[in-house]
């Protein structure tokens, strides 16, 4: 898979460590930045860049790292297309793509141990939608709220 890669300051240094797990693992890194740590940047900026190249299909995944994952997370939400999912934990990160279709990873780099850390980007990485009815009508129905959010049809 072509995996997008971005983080602000807080997460500048589990990103850099975590292109070379991506690509031991046989995936290929595209690296969104920031490529120089810089104190004063911004998490909107590098989730918007992740989530965009997810939504135009550029690569399969993506993964935003920031100090608590919650303003990557919210900022990367507010692209059509992505639905990104916080994970500090193994189960959330395989379950959330295999129920939920999520295409980008939001890790915590203030939160999870960088064990922990190698342990949810492994489980995200394998896991795949499974395509069951249910998650099918609940992925529909999120999709729907997405439309109906940008003035679609309802």
């Amino acid at each position: 898979m072509k995996i997008a890669l971005g983080s602000d300051h807080a997460g500048f240094e589990l990103k850099e460590t975590l292109k070379g797990k991506i690509a031991a693992m046989g995936h290929e890194v595209v690296d969104l930045g920031a490529h120089t740590y810089d104190a004063l940047d911004d998490y909107p900026d590098f989730a918007e860049k992740v989530g965009r190249s997810v939504a135009a299909q550029e690569v399969d995944r993506g993964v935003v790292i920031c100090g608590s994952g919650i303003g990557a997370s919210i900022a990367a939400n507010k692209i059509v297309g992505v639905r990104a999912g916080i994970c500090t934990d193994t189960y959330s990160a395989h379950q959330g793509v295999e129920h939920d279709d999520v295409n980008v990873l939001v890790l915590a780099a203030r939160i999870t141990g960088i064990e922990v850390v190698n342990e949810i980007l492994e489980r995200f990485l394998a896991a795949t939608f499974s395509g069951e009815e249910r998650h099918i009508r609940r992925l529909n129905k999120v999709l729907q709220i997405e439309r109906s959010s940008l003035g679609g049809a309802h």
